[in-house]
């Protein structure tokens, strides 16, 4: 089984799972248009069942879910912009904070007025 996004303006609004064959023969009259999307791909990587890197085809960057974009001349799903501040990492096509996440072991949120991550505990 695959699983495929229905875009419309530019913008997910459907994510179903079917064999490629299955557009064979459906009939959609509504707006849009039906692309492949892959649960395996993530930030331009494809992942294995062991949730490792393998190597494999990474698919249109990430796996589409509703409301993301479909960007045509990059053919890839980008997520929705999650701050203002944050950022898209025109390679892996993913939303990156304008200072990194802190790599102490502490849990952290983000704080869009101040732009800073801020102790969760």
């Amino acid at each position: 089984m695959a699983h495929f996004a229905k875009v419309s303006d530019g913008i997910v609004r459907q994510v179903i799972v079917a064999e490629p064959e299955f557009f064979e023969t459906f009939v959609d009259t509504s707006p849009g248009e039906w692309i492949q999307t892959s649960y395996n791909t993530h930030a331009g990587i494809h992942y294995g069942p062991n949730g490792q890197p393998d190597g494999g085809i990474a698919l249109r960057k990430n796996f589409a879910g509703i409301g993301f974009t479909y960007d045509r001349q990059r053919d890839a799903f980008i997520p929705p912009q999650p701050f203002p501040s944050w950022l898209l990492d025109e390679e892996s096509c993913t939303w990156q904070p304008p200072v990194e996440y802190p790599q102490d072991g502490g849990i952290y949120r983000w704080d869009e007025a101040t732009r800073t991550w801020v102790s969760a505990q």
